[in-house]
């Protein structure tokens, strides 16, 4: 897994509105949250992304932006970000399968989805918070409030 002081891999992926969203498109004017989830509609997973959206000031605002991944296509995206009330993008790690979760040491080889690998990565690129559940293993948000209030 990547650690805090490493550059954060660059990355292209789809949102659930089929937009491309680019890792460093926000270097020099956001930090980004990225929350690498196993998959879409699953219990813990939607809890979690429920935290943020329910308290999203909190988590995105003009210094941050939450993105989220998982290897879900961007379709099933789409119906779960619809159906949960989600206002940030919801990222598919489709194709190549888990191809950003690997660079980011989170993916699961046995499972074929990333583990519950969350990274704060400052204007700069460089990631200031880094954590890995795993699958089953809920995280507690108020780590992420924390590492974005020491920004």
């Amino acid at each position: 897994m990547i650690e805090v002081g490493d550059e954060a891999p660059d990355f292209t992926l789809r949102d659930q509105n089929n937009e491309e969203v680019t890792l460093s498109a926000f270097r020099g004017s956001r930090a980004l949250l990225v929350i690498f989830y196993p998959l879409a509609f699953t219990g813990i997973c939607t809890g979690e992304l429920c935290a943020v959206r329910d308290d999203l000031p909190a988590y995105q605002n003009d210094e941050v932006q939450v993105v989220s991944i998982s290897v879900d296509s961007a379709y099933s995206q789409k119906v779960f970000s619809e159906r949960e009330g989600f206002e940030f993008p919801l990222l598919s790690d489709f194709w190549p399968h888990g191809a950003v979760a690997q660079s980011y040491g989170v993916f699961n080889e046995v499972t074929g989805f990333a583990n519950r690998g969350t990274f704060l990565v400052d204007k700069d690129g460089i990631v200031r918070f880094a954590e890995m559940n795993k699958a089953g293993e809920g995280r507690d948000a108020q780590d992420w409030r924390d590492a974005i209030a020491k920004l």
